[in-house]
């Protein structure tokens, strides 16, 4: 059940910041509002509010929804799980598109961290929600993860991620083409200074960078492969639209005019790590869907 306040500002706190005023008329911290606003649960004069910073006039009638709180806890769901490698210690997972890696406020289950409960044990999370995973790829894209059985393998392949001694390796199909068949994106990410819901190349941003080669290039498309040097939140998408060369379907950086399909047309395609106990170097991959390999033979029957 969603708790509802309408508060009317007086002269006292005319020009305050939103979250500093609704952090004094009700008892949240700031924290809590700003999640408030990032998920427009506050509106000032039945608008939408954006902005934390966002000054208060006299008079503004705020409104703001606070949602009921619900626990969630991750749960072992039987699902057909599509395993490239397992052993004692690591196993590797070849995701399906439209798939969530982890449960969350969101989508409390029905994840991949469900299913791989239900098919074997995993390295321990002290959020409880993230056992055995130790990167995650976007819901709509495809591919690749690897997942720590036990602790120790969790903390060798997060020390590899760190240390950026693993290969990931993507396929994507972007919007546009090259003049040249290779590049280097060296761009900070972070949060969007104009739609908090997104990342973007910011200047205070946390240093990111991917290399890109080109494999193929069509009518207004092109076919990439792309490796990942630092790992941030959506790098491949932000990096991608900054070049102007935004990911094929991409439902939040691409353009609206795009190919047909659900969710965007990238594919985790190889990765490669030590093995926490052996020390061998491993590498697998995964082709990418039927949806994008269908989606490439059209744009190569149009040339």
């Amino acid at each position: 059940m969603t708790e509802t306040h309408q508060l009317e500002v007086k002269a006292d706190f005319n020009n305050t910041r939103l979250d500093k005023y609704l952090t004094d008329q009700l008892e949240i911290s700031r924290s809590q509002i700003k999640t408030l606003i990032e998920t427009d649960c506050v509106l000032i004069n039945q608008e939408v509010a954006s902005k934390s910073g966002t000054k208060v006039k006299t008079g503004d009638i705020v409104s703001i929804n606070i949602p009921e709180v619900q626990a969630i806890t991750a749960e072992p769901e039987k699902m057909d799980l599509d395993i490239v490698y397992e052993d004692d210690d690591v196993l590797v997972v070849n995701k399906p598109q439209g798939l969530v890696v982890h449960p969350s406020a969101g989508h409390p289950n029905h994840t991949l961290v469900n299913g791989l409960m239900y098919h074997t044990n995993l390295a321990p999370d002290k959020e409880l929600l993230r056992p055995g995973i130790v990167h995650r790829i976007d819901k709509d894209t495809s591919g690749l993860l690897m997942v720590a059985k036990n602790d120790q393998a969790r903390e060798s392949l997060m020390q590899q991620l760190k240390d950026k001694s693993n290969t990931r390796e993507y396929l994507a199909i972007v919007h546009g083409n090259f003049s040249e068949g290779s590049g280097k994106i060296d761009a900070p990410i972070g949060r969007s200074k104009k739609d908090r819901k997104k990342q973007a190349v910011v200047e205070d941003g946390k240093h990111a960078v991917t290399h890109f080669k080109v494999l193929e290039q069509f009518t207004d498309y092109s076919y990439l492969s792309l490796q990942l040097e630092t790992g941030r939140t959506h790098q491949i998408r932000v990096h991608l639209k900054y070049i102007g060369h935004p990911v094929a379907g991409d439902p939040t950086y691409g353009p609206k005019k795009t190919l047909s399909g659900k969710g965007q047309f990238l594919h985790a395609y190889r990765l490669g790590f030590v093995h926490p106990r052996t020390r061998e170097y491993m590498e697998f991959t995964a082709d990418p869907p039927e949806n994008f390999r269908l989606t490439l033979d059209t744009l190569r029957n149009r040339r």
